[in-house]
């Protein structure tokens, strides 16, 4: 099942991490020499501190990122 894309996205507000589901940028050779691809970002829907929340614009997964994993909070 494919989730729509979340209302608060913003094509304006992005992040370039490779997404758990469809991996599309793997075999890119932009995002290999870790630049800023023009085709491989992912909408950053919001952020709680370092914990992001993300979608995937091409295969709409969802998913939340700890950018401090290992932190106590």
């Amino acid at each position: 099942m494919r989730l729509p894309i979340d209302p608060q996205a913003d094509p304006s507000r992005r992040a370039w991490l490779p997404c758990p589901v469809c991996d599309d940028a793997r075999h890119c050779e932009t995002c290999a020499s870790r630049r800023n691809c023009g085709e491989h970002w992912r909408y950053l829907i919001s952020n709680n501190g370092p914990v992001l929340h993300l979608q995937c614009p091409r295969c709409t997964h969802a998913w939340s990122l700890d950018t401090r994993p290992g932190t106590a909070r």
